[in-house]
């Protein structure tokens, strides 16, 4: 470590490492402390490096590291150009230690900020512009992008319920990915697209939330609300095994189903 400016000479600001190590003996540690107490860099310097024997040991053993094995230079008594080597090498690493921290977080917070733009696609909108004459950018929407590309589409309504569903089938080796698109429901609801077998078997594909002003609602105020919801899934069983599809809310309602 390099003494600030301003500061005693290097030796002793060079002491710290050793007597963090515990390699001084009893004149040096008395003569360091004494030192110590009128030294704010000293003092910092030691604060930061509490506890690093573990890192030493452990900085010791990487491969090409080029520092002795620590019990070695604890027993030895290293120079002080190696202590110093191994305290600057510890003290870098701590730094890019805190410096990954500061980009983890920093992305972290990235997502938390980029996270709803992607929930609000999922309706639909590929781009649209605000109410106040302002731009809105949309992330692309996989599920609607699914659907389009899949020729098999079969689809039902309820007449009741005011609920219509297209549902895009491809078979996989390992069954069904599935696509739908949803209009005519109001929340706040939690639903779920379940496919029924022709032997009985049920099997969710995928579930979600309504919010209170819906999805495809033709007199919506809202762009937002007038589009339809995309979803996507998949089932263990084939095509040619489905007997017919139901969209269902939590409480068992069946809201529309599609026979296939």
């Amino acid at each position: 470590m390099s003494p600030m400016q301003g500061h005693p000479g290097p030796s002793e600001h060079e002491t710290v490492g050793a007597y963090a190590l515990g390699i001084l003996d009893d004149a040096e540690a008395t003569a360091f402390e004494a030192h110590l107490a009128t030294c704010e860099w000293c003092a910092q310097q030691l604060d930061e490096l509490a506890g690093m024997e573990p890192m030493l040991a452990a900085l010791a053993d990487l491969p090409g590291s080029g520092s002795p094995a620590i019990g070695e230079s604890l027993s030895a008594k290293p120079s002080p150009r190696i202590v110093n080597n191994l305290v600057d090498e510890v003290a870098e690493r701590r730094a890019q230690k805190r410096r990954r921290s500061f980009y983890m977080v920093a992305a972290a917070a990235a997502l938390i900020v980029g996270g709803p733009f992607v929930a609000v696609a999922t309706n639909g909108g590929d781009s649209g512009g605000g109410g106040n004459g302002t731009s809105q950018t949309f992330a692309a929407n996989p599920a609607k992008e699914l659907f389009t590309g899949i020729e098999t589409k079969v689809s039902g309504s309820d007449s009741k319920t005011g609920a219509s569903a297209t549902v895009a089938m491809s078979e996989k080796g390992w069954g069904t990915e599935t696509a739908l698109e949803l209009k005519g429901v109001k929340g706040p609801l939690k639903c779920s697209l379940i496919f029924v077998g022709k032997d009985g078997q049920r099997e969710t594909a995928a579930s979600w939330s309504v919010p209170k002003w819906g999805y495809g609602i033709p007199d919506a105020k809202t762009e937002q609300a007038r589009n339809p919801l995309y979803v996507s899934g998949g089932v263990s069983m084939a095509p040619g095994d489905v007997d017919h599809i139901e969209v269902m809310d939590f409480d068992g309602n069946k809201l529309v189903e599609v026979d296939v």
